[in-house]
Order: C-alpha cells, then sequence, then structure tokens
C-alpha cells in the first residue's frame, strides 16, 4: 500500500497564496484597488488643524446710506439774548435811601391790627365805587427783611394785568412809585421797598389800595395804634 505524499506547511501557504491571486485576477480585483488608492486623496489627521490665514487690515471709505446723505447739515446753535426783565429806575431820593433796624422790629397785637383793618375797611367804603379796591394789612414780611407784597389771587385775576407790568403807586400826596408786578406770583417785589421805608410803613398798619387806572393805584394808609 502506497504512503500518501506528505505536503509541507511552506507548500501548503504557497500553494493557496497562489490560488487566491488566479481568483483576484479572474475578479479584476487588482485593478480597482489601485483605481480606488489614485482617486481618493488622504484625509488629513482629526487631530492636526490648518491654520486659518490671518486677514490684513485695510483702510477703507465707509459708504455713507443715500437717506443719511441726502441730509441737511447738522443744526447750529447760537446763544440768543436774553429776554429783557421788567425794571424799574433806582430812586435816590433820602426819603428811600432810609434803612430798617431789624434788630428793634415791634409786632402789633390782634387787636390794634382788627381795629386798624377796622378803619381802612371803613375808609374803603366811601371811596368811589367805579375803581376796584382791597385792603391788606402790614405783616413783617411786607416791611421788613424781603419787601415781599402778595396781593388777593383773585383780585389780581380780575382786575391786573396777565403779564410782568410796571405798577405806579399814587400817595395821599399825590407822590408817585413805581413798582414791579410779578403777574404768576400774584404780588410786588422791586420798587415796593421803597414805598414802604418811604411811608415808615409797621407791622399791623392796614394800606388801601384803589385802582383807578389799569397800572396804576391810589393808596390811602392807616397807621396802627399801639394801646399797650
Amino acid at each position: 500500500m502506497a504512503k500518501p505524499k506528505t505536503v509541507s506547511y511552506e507548500e501548503s501557504r504557497k500553494q493557496r497564496m497562489e490560488e487566491n491571486r488566479k481568483r483576484m485576477e479572474a475578479l479584476n480585483l487588482p485593478q480597482l484597488s489601485l483605481a480606488l488608492k489614485t482617486s481618493s486623496s488622504p484625509k488629513p489627521s482629526p487631530m492636526k488643524r490648518t491654520p486659518k490665514p490671518k486677514a490684513e487690515k485695510q483702510m477703507v471709505v465707509v459708504r455713507r446710506s443715500s437717506r443719511v446723505a441726502n441730509l441737511p447739515a447738522a443744526p447750529v446753535y447760537k446763544e440768543m439774548g436774553v429776554v429783557e426783565r421788567v425794571v424799574i429806575p433806582r430812586r435816590y431820593s433820602g426819603s428811600t435811601s432810609k434803612h430798617r433796624d431789624l434788630s428793634n422790629r415791634v409786632y402789633a397785637s390782634y387787636e390794634d391790627r382788627m381795629d386798624a383793618m377796622a378803619k381802612a375797611e371803613k375808609l374803603e367804603s366811601n371811596l368811589e365805587s367805579d375803581y376796584p379796591t382791597l385792603v391788606k394789612t402790614m405783616l413783617q414780611s411786607h416791611v421788613t427783611g424781603g419787601f415781599w407784597l402778595g396781593l388777593q389771587v383773585q383780585f389780581c385775576k380780575d382786575y391786573l394785568s396777565k403779564k410782568d407790568e410796571i405798577m405806579t403807586l399814587v400817595d395821599e400826596e399825590g407822590n408817585e412809585y413805581e413798582t414791579i408786578y410779578l403777574a404768576r406770583k400774584t404780588g410786588r417785589s422791586g420798587g415796593w421797598k421803597g414805598f414802604a421805608v418811604a411811608h415808615d410803613l409797621v407791622d399791623g398798619d392796614a394800606v388801601v389800595f384803589q385802582l383807578i387806572k389799569p397800572t396804576t393805584m391810589k393808596v390811602y394808609i392807616i397807621k396802627v395804634e399801639r394801646k399797650a
């Protein structure tokens, strides 16, 4: 009985490789593999990133929108003159240049003040009714310090100007004193001090104002009598 021929491992491996090569050639696999290698480019490694080139900075002219370009030039502001205020010239007569001694203020009692007011109201009732009148009792703020004389609001609305005016006060001797009437504040400021000082008005005196012209008032003064 003949013994089978023994084939070494190396010969067997070479034989299988030869058979595989023949099969691949039969299927045209070597040409396909070569074509794939040449057509596809190798992909970069995900760990390596190609830096982007930095863009160079350039100075360019900014184009304005057609809407903005057609607008008129920016406005030019000019400083305007201040509106002239109502002022009156200073009086330099000796009677109006006196100063009050504020350290010796005397306050009228309620009874003395009311007595002077009663006399003023009686005088008012005897005046011509064709001209509007009002009666004011003098306070320290009217005749010392600030010299501000506020008037009744309703009287101002009914009879006086709606704007600031120079109003003339005429005393019982016919002397005239110009004062500033402030419409918004319904009172007198500039010039009233000169009138008050010239007539020695004190706390408790009663004053009757009679509007004889749109900007002229006749003034009657009732001096307070201190009984105590």
